[in-house]
């Protein structure tokens, strides 16, 4: 098994969270027919290991989010992502 480390900033409570971005990342979001597709490479997948880990720190409130944004972080024509946090049940 081959081991992979990813860095993530700490979230400072009342502060903005900050997303890293591996070099040459591609991600592509394709939804038709009930289904979402995403398609990255090997940067995109990490890039996006990231940013879940990021949104998944303990003191960051629910309902933060990262707005990926077709033609800027996405391949043209995917449209746009939201990645939410929602929160913990009790």
């Amino acid at each position: 098994m081959t081991e992979r480390r990813v860095t993530v900033a700490d979230y400072q409570p009342g502060g903005s969270l900050r997303f890293a971005w591996a070099e040459g990342f591609r991600i592509e979001i394709d939804a038709a027919a009930g289904e979402v597709v995403v398609r990255a490479n090997t940067a995109g997948l990490v890039s996006l290991a990231q940013h879940c880990l990021t949104l998944a720190q303990a003191d960051v409130p629910p309902g933060s989010h990262l707005h990926l944004t077709d033609s800027v972080e996405l391949e043209p024509g995917s449209g746009d992502l939201i990645i939410e946090r929602a929160p913990d049940q009790s």
